[in-house]
């Protein structure tokens, strides 16, 4: 028996029993969703970094607010990140300064505006982290899953022969160790990616959270 012949990848897919297969296919569409969520990821990210030091330029280049609010409110691309934090500050402490004189109240009530706008844009940015971190922690369990499975199978299948021959366990045995190498193949590149977009994330929260308490000051001296 040429059992190089029998071995190819492709023939021990479909070869494989059906839970090894099943396995093979969860794994397989997990891997998929998550390489389209890490492309849109990357592409996100990117943006939003880009949009933060656009903004930052601007607030910082000495501009009246009450113009880079009207800016930033009719802004027909929509806003995100530091843009939207800024609205919702700003927009908290005209209010603020038309109902009642500005005291440490308004300002704690600028704060929570604030907050509450980082709080959407940290979720918006956290949006399929978890995702990418399940497939990471828990593919490569599944594939082992599928490796028990077939293993269990091509010793089963060996109970009735007298003498086991190489060409009869190889089979089984490669087909349960695709299932884990289709796990990892999952896993590997969701983790790497998971700590990657993490670390972007956590960077631009810091900035968010320093920007918030600039602004503060910014509106505390003004009064």
């Amino acid at each position: 028996m040429n059992i190089g012949s029998d071995l190819s990848f492709f023939s021990l897919i479909f070869g494989a029993s059906l839970p090894v297969q099943l396995v093979m296919l969860i794994l397989i569409a997990a891997s998929v969703i998550s390489w389209k969520f890490i492309y849109l990821k990357v592409k996100f990210l990117k943006e939003s970094e880009e949009n933060a030091q656009e903004f930052e330029k601007f607030f910082w280049s000495g501009g009246d607010l009450a113009k880079l609010y009207e800016s930033v409110s009719n802004n027909s691309r929509g806003i995100n990140g530091l843009a939207e934090i800024f609205r919702s500050g700003y927009k908290e402490y005209m209010g603020q300064k038309e109902h009642q004189a500005f005291d440490k109240k308004s300002i704690e009530s600028v704060r929570r505006a604030m907050r509450a706008s980082y709080n959407r844009e940290i979720d918006t940015l956290d949006q399929h982290l978890p995702f990418l971190a399940s497939v990471g922690s828990v593919s490569p369990y599944i594939g082992l899953f599928g490796t028990v499975w077939g293993i269990m199978n091509a010793f089963i299948g060996l109970s009735n022969v007298a003498q086991a021959t190489l060409s009869q366990v190889a089979p089984g045995i490669a087909e349960a160790l695709i299932a884990t190498a289709i796990g990892l193949f999952a896993a590997i590149p969701a983790v790497i990616a998971y700590n990657r977009f993490a670390t972007k994330v956590d960077r631009l929260s810091l900035r968010f959270e320093s920007f918030i308490e600039e602004f503060i000051n910014i509106v505390d001296r003004k009064g």
